[in-house]
Parts: C-alpha cells; sequence; structure tokens
C-alpha cells in the first residue's frame, strides 16, 4: 500500500499562486508517474498534469498550459505542483495519484492509477 498525502491547498485570490506537494514515505515516487487531478463541485474528477517515471518527461491538461508546473524533487521524494495566475474555475479539490511504470510512461486518466492522496482544498476568490 502506497500511502501519498498531499498539502499546500489554501484560498487565494485571482492571479495569485500556490504550490501543491504531494509526498510517500512508503515507495521512491522516481519509479513512478505522479499525476495530479482535481474535482470542482458536481463536476468529473479531471487530470492536470503529470510526470512520467524515470524521465520525468511532462504533461498538462490544456486549460492550465502555461500557468502550472509540475516538478520532482529526489531528495525529499515529493512531487509538486506550481499553479500560478490562478483563475477561479481552478477552484476544485486537488488530488494527487501514483503508479509503478515503466520509463517515460504517462495519462492524465484517472482509471491508469493505483494509488491516490485524500485532496487538498483550492480555492480561488477575491
Amino acid at each position: 500500500q502506497v500511502q501519498l498525502v498531499e498539502s499546500g491547498g489554501d484560498l487565494v485570490q485571482p492571479g495569485g499562486s500556490l504550490r501543491l506537494s504531494c509526498v510517500t514515505s512508503d515507495v521512491t515516487l522516481d519509479y513512478y508517474t505522479v499525476g495530479w487531478f482535481r474535482q470542482a463541485p458536481g463536476k468529473e474528477r479531471e487530470g492536470v498534469s503529470c510526470i512520467s517515471s524515470g524521465n520525468s518527461e511532462t504533461s498538462y491538461v490544456d486549460s492550465v498550459k502555461g500557468r502550472f508546473s509540475i516538478s520532482r524533487d529526489h531528495a525529499e521524494n515529493t512531487v509538486y505542483l506550481q499553479m500560478n495566475s490562478l483563475k477561479p474555475e481552478d477552484t476544485a479539490v486537488y488530488y494527487c495519484a501514483a503508479r509503478r511504470a515503466l520509463e517515460g510512461w504517462s495519462s492524465l486518466f484517472r482509471n491508469d492509477y493505483d494509488y491516490w492522496g485524500q485532496g487538498t482544498q483550492v480555492t480561488v476568490s477575491s
């Protein structure tokens, strides 16, 4: 079992920034593809970004390209989601998810992931 813990969610004004963190002490995340997903009230959970196992290639949903950035800190065994220029439509619970994968594998499809965190709330409002 892999327990993922997200943190960093908060209330922020439009145009502001947040950095979300996803950490585990159970496995080495370098061998896992890690994705960030979000779910707003009444909506489906959607893939936002992912970083692939091994070569750390990144992928983003179109709505966040140029504003969000995903990265790894190998020493801290943590994956970050830096979110800039936040908009009210970014308001959601954000989840990280992981799957042990071959180098370079990536997906923004939620059913492809095996392990999930509990979520962290991001609210963008003035």
